[in-house]
C-alpha cells in the first residue's frame, strides 16, 4: 500500500442549484520519498485537495489514509494531534511568528507537543536545510529564501510521513523558488518523506518526481518526470498550455 492513499475524494461546497464540486472523485497515491507536483488552472481544485489531504478540511465523500490511517474518521482532537505529528505543512506566506527567532519559530510544532529537546531539534534540522548560521535571527532579520528554509525545518521537526507544500516559492525570486524546489527535493529523496507540492510554475514543478494536472476538480492527466531531463519544464509547460 502507498503511503497517502486518496480514493474518490470528492469536495462540495453548498447545496441545490449553488453547489459548487471543488474536487471530483479524485484518486492519488504517494509512496514514501515520492515527490508530487500538483498543477493545473485557477480554480482547478488544488488547493482543497491539499486541504484533505492535511486533514485541514473534510470530504464530502470518499477518504484519506495516511500509512494505514482513515483520517476522515478521526474526532477533531485526534485529527489536529494527526496533523502535528504525521504532516508538515509549507506555506506561500512562511507563516513564521515575527517575536520568535529562527530556532523558535522552527521548534513550534514539537513545543506546543510538549517534545522534550524542541530547540535542539530545530536547532539540527536549521543545520540541515543551510541556515546553521542564522538560529537566532528574527523573521525579519532574514531573506525571504530564508524564512521559507525556515519553514520548511518547522514542516520536518515532528519527523511527519507527509510535507504539503502549497504555492511555496510563489513569494519568492527565482534562485530562491529554485533553491527550495532542491531542498524539497531533498526532504523527499534524501529524507524519506511524502511530498505533495501545489505550484502554478512549471519550472518548480520540473523539480518533481511526477506531476499531476488538475481541471475542473479532477485529475485529467499525470506525468512521471525524469531527473535528467532538462526538457522537463517546457513538458509541463506544454501539458498546462492543454488543459487550460
Amino acid at each position: 500500500m502507498s503511503l497517502i492513499q486518496a480514493e474518490k475524494l470528492t469536495k462540495v461546497y453548498g447545496k441545490g442549484e449553488t453547489a459548487v464540486v471543488a474536487l471530483d472523485h479524485v484518486n492519488l497515491s504517494v509512496d514514501a520519498g515520492e515527490y508530487v507536483a500538483v498543477m493545473g488552472p485557477s480554480g482547478c481544485g488544488k488547493s482543497t485537495l491539499l486541504h484533505l489531504l492535511g486533514g485541514l478540511d473534510r470530504p464530502t465523500e470518499g477518504h484519506v489514509m495516511i500509512d494505514g490511517q482513515s483520517i476522515a474518521e478521526l474526532a477533531d482532537t485526534k485529527l489536529t494531534e494527526l496533523r502535528r505529528r504525521k504532516i508538515g505543512f509549507v506555506f506561500q506566506f512562511y507563516n513564521l511568528i515575527p517575536v520568535l527567532n529562527a530556532t523558535e519559530n522552527a521548534a513550534l510544532p514539537i513545543t506546543l507537543d510538549g517534545t522534550n529537546g524542541a530547540k535542539a531539534k530545530a536547532r539540527d534540522w536549521l543545520q540541515k536545510v543551510g541556515l546553521g548560521n542564522r538560529l537566532t535571527s528574527r523573521p525579519d532579520q532574514l531573506s525571504g529564501g530564508q524564512q521559507q528554509r525556515v519553514a520548511v525545518a518547522r514542516a520536518l521537526v515532528a519527523d511527519p510521513t507527509l510535507v504539503l507544500a502549497d504555492e511555496p516559492t510563489g513569494n519568492l525570486d527565482s534562485k530562491a523558488s529554485d533553491e527550495i524546489a532542491e531542498l524539497l527535493r531533498q526532504v523527499a529523496n534524501e529524507w524519506g518523506r511524502a511530498v505533495v507540492m501545489v505550484t502554478h510554475d512549471p519550472h518548480i514543478a520540473a523539480y518533481a518526481d511526477r506531476i499531476v494536472f488538475l481541471k475542473d476538480g479532477a485529475i485529467v492527466d499525470e506525468t512521471r518526470l525524469d531527473a535528467q531531463n532538462i526538457g522537463n519544464a517546457g513538458l509541463a509547460a506544454d501539458k498546462m498550455r492543454t488543459i487550460s
